[in-house]
């Protein structure tokens, strides 16, 4: 196999702060674009807290379980936060591949800058 394969990517990802960059550089091929690394790392976050959300969020004696919790929340707000995740993981795509561009003294203080300004300004 000529690459690393997804579900390890997406472990180191998760488990190693800052792992996209030594796990592309281990890979024998440089065939993924650096930005694309953060799909894994989104998507190790999102099985994590399904896992924890279905073992963790389900257990014990007292209380609701996870899925009675989740079907008690109106459609409209669980669709507002599937939004935000969204719009929110597009965002750090974005500033991932502008710091890859331009470097990170450049386009890490203009991306939040900017998104702290226009979240300010919003509210």
């Amino acid at each position: 196999m000529n690459r690393i394969p997804w579900p390890s990517r997406c472990a180191s990802s998760r488990c190693c702060a800052g792992g996209r960059g030594p796990t592309r550089r281990s890979s024998r091929t440089q065939e993924w674009r650096f930005q694309l690394f953060y799909w894994d790392y989104a998507i190790g976050v999102f099985l994590l807290a399904l896992l924890l959300a279905f073992t963790l969020g389900s257990s014990g004696s007292g209380g609701r379980s996870f899925l009675i919790d989740l079907m008690q929340a109106d459609g409209k707000w669980l669709g507002s936060a599937f939004l935000g995740g969204v719009i929110f993981n597009l965002a750090n795509i974005l500033l991932v591949a502008a710091i890859d561009v331009a470097g990170m003294a450049v386009a890490f203080p203009v991306g939040i800058g900017l998104a702290l300004v226009l979240g300010v300004v919003s509210t």
